[in-house]
């Protein structure tokens, strides 16, 4: 039977300044674990810190600019673009830009405090 999600739940975000964490599907809002979709609005000068998840993140920009830097660089995803990164990279994003950024992220399997192992 489809289950109908009538709203997300807000979800507290790592770093600073605070972002918003909408989950509409994941642990938390459905109890879904196979995987979670969130949207997330950042403001200008967010970060957070790094971090080696033990799942797959697929991001895709709305607006603004999201900076994700791995072992092997730095990568500035616009607005209109998308980005991978695999279970296992470390990776760390912010938002350094002036209008900061909202993105959707999609993490096969769910997003869990517990298997996103940020750096200390």
């Amino acid at each position: 039977m489809p289950q109908l999600i009538t709203k997300p739940t807000l979800i507290e975000a790592a770093g600073t300044p605070p972002k918003r964490i909408e989950e509409f599907i994941g642990r938390v809002n459905s109890q879904t674990a196979a995987l979670s979709i969130a949207r997330m609005t950042s403001p200008s000068g967010w970060s957070e810190p790094g971090q080696t998840p033990e799942f797959d993140e697929y991001t895709i920009v709305l607006r603004g600019q999201l900076r994700v830097e791995s072992k092997t660089g730095v990568i500035e995803v616009a607005a209109g673009q998308a980005i991978i990164c695999p279970r296992g990279e470390w990776i760390r994003y912010s938002t350094p830009g002036a209008e900061g950024a909202e993105y959707i992220a999609v993490c096969l399997p769910a997003f869990s405090p517990g298997t996103v192992h940020r750096d200390a």
